[in-house]
């Protein structure tokens, strides 16, 4: 009877060191993916922001909006390769990501083709459309951080009515006057 409850007592512990020693690495690994996949959603986010900069700078240049240093054709280089930098960071997510992650980078990412095709001049558009491109991206990275923020667990989203509705940050148009006028 003692060596039956001696047994049965270092059987039971056994299977509980067992079972708890599983859910520590199940929970490591977890960690670890979530490590990787907030790495990848910050290095794509990154990526898109730098060919929508890029893009801006390229259109400003073209319209004479605003003079580059470089010229028309360093400038298109380097958004073509920031879009393929761009292209290689979604790779990431979509190996990474969850279904909702995914589309919303499908979403961002035929956004931001817009405002390169415009800024590049694949397609055409007036300063109006220019901007509805541009808030049109910006929309989309507040989707894809509300889809990665629900694939990683964390509570909350970065639009709806918690958050009111922000705009382009714009210069005044030209020619404007801010002086008071009497």
């Amino acid at each position: 009877m003692t060596i039956a409850a001696v047994l049965t007592g270092a059987l039971t512990t056994h299977l509980t060191n067992h079972a708890m020693e599983r859910r520590r690495k199940q929970h490591e690994l977890l960690t670890r993916w979530d490590e990787k996949k907030l790495n990848a959603y910050e290095g794509y986010i990154d990526k898109i922001r730098s060919c929508v900069f890029l893009a801006v700078q390229l259109y400003e240049h073209k319209e004479g909006v605003h003079a580059s240093p470089k010229g028309e054709h360093e400038l298109t280089t380097e958004l073509a390769d920031a879009g393929w930098q761009r292209g290689r960071a979604f790779e990431r997510i979509m190996l990474l990501g969850g279904d909702e992650v995914v589309e919303a980078g499908h979403r961002l990412n035929a956004a931001a083709l817009e405002v390169d095709w415009q800024a590049g001049g694949k397609v055409h558009g007036t300063l109006d459309e220019w901007r509805t491109r541009n808030r049109a991206v910006f929309g989309a990275i507040n989707g894809f951080h509300d889809a990665a923020r629900q694939d990683l667990g964390v509570q909350g989203n970065v639009s709806g009515e918690s958050h009111p509705e922000r705009d382009l940050l714009l210069p005044p148009p030209r020619g404007s006057s801010n002086r008071n006028q009497s």
